[in-house]
């Protein structure tokens, strides 16, 4: 017995009259902006008549938020310099957060991020858990990641660099001034790109009929030390490489201090190519040869997807930029060489 209280209708009573689904109902309850401008119009009159309130409708951010595992590094402010100036020239604003590891955020990142409600997040040397995309997806807030730690999923924009052109690159420079033993030192093993560069630089071996001797490659990570210690074993072997293609210019950097520590001079002693193309690659004694990315670019490429395009295609594609070589003092013709 009702004693003449006159009960709200149920939502799905009123996705029925508003000829709409009850998520539909649901988003504009909600505050949801994914919905049409018609469609909300009527659904809300119908909810306001019932005597529910609806949420204020939220604000578009205008505030994207850019994701790190680690800010130590000139990679990383070459990242920061390039997603701010995209983000400036749209009037937007970014934040930074560092998290997790270069694969995946913390799991408590995700609940931040659904407080905090960005226009789209950038997510750096990361992929993202399934239930983490959902959850995002739900909310409106598109994503993107730039240079994946590992295979993206089909669904997830990403934005990366050539590596394997590049890896090809600097092993065929090396060919062609003469160098057969030509080690590498990759970045961590489980790294797209890493494995992609290191691939780029065998199939150049290969294709000179160089024969790939697993004994010159070394793995560290992206860093000064790591390198120097790899660099070591390799110059301290009985028959030392002439040449060494380093998986980053800080890695290069270690091969440099490497060589310096053992008497070993660079370039007339040992010719070394870096990749990346950070700014004190030019600045180094002598200037490092280098394989350029276009880091400030794939990090503006990826704001401006998610500020142009309101929301980023569901079948993602992967964007690559090109690389390119950029020959300065560090490495020689063989000849000059004390093999």
């Amino acid at each position: 017995m009702t004693g003449g209280f006159d009960p709200k209708p149920r939502l799905q009573d009123i996705a029925d009259r508003a000829g709409v689904s009850l998520a539909t109902v649901s988003k504009v309850l909600n505050g949801r902006t994914d919905v049409a401008a018609r469609t909300r119009g009527r659904v809300e009159a119908l909810l306001q008549a019932s005597g529910y309130a609806s949420r204020p409708r939220v604000v578009e951010s205008q505030m994207i938020e850019l994701v790190f595992h680690e800010l130590d590094s000139e990679w990383t402010i070459e990242i920061i310099r390039g997603a701010q100036e995209a983000a400036a020239a749209r009037g937007l604003s970014l934040i930074l957060t560092r998290s997790g590891d270069r694969h995946t955020p913390d799991p408590q990142w995700i609940e931040g991020v659904l407080r905090r409600r960005p226009l789209g997040v950038v997510l750096v040397f990361s992929d993202i858990r399934g239930a983490d995309k959902e959850k995002l997806r739900s909310r409106g807030v598109n994503f993107v990641v730039v240079d994946p730690a590992g295979e993206p999923d089909p669904d997830v924009v990403s934005i990366g660099a050539t590596n394997w052109s590049g890896g090809y690159a600097a092993a065929q420079h090396l060919i062609s001034l003469g160098h057969r033993r030509i080690a590498v030192i990759g970045g961590p093993e489980d790294m797209l790109c890493s494995v992609a560069r290191i691939d780029g630089y065998r199939s150049a071996l290969e294709r000179a009929r160089i024969g790939f001797d697993p004994s010159l490659v070394r793995y560290a990570d992206f860093h000064v030390d790591g390198a120097r210690r790899a660099a070591r074993e390799l110059l301290t072997l009985p028959d030392r490489p002439t040449a060494i293609f380093a998986g980053s210019d800080l890695q290069g950097f270690g091969v440099y201090e490497a060589a310096r520590t053992l008497g070993i001079a660079v370039p007339k002693d040992l010719s070394v190519v870096g990749f990346d193309d950070l700014r004190p690659a030019s600045w180094a004694n002598p200037p490092l040869t280098t394989i350029r990315q276009p880091i400030a670019e794939m990090a503006a490429t990826a704001v401006r997807l998610i500020a142009d395009a309101g929301i980023v295609p569901t079948v993602a594609p992967r964007v690559d930029l090109a690389t390119s070589l950029i020959v300065r003092e560090s490495t020689a013709p063989l000849t000059t060489v004390e093999a």
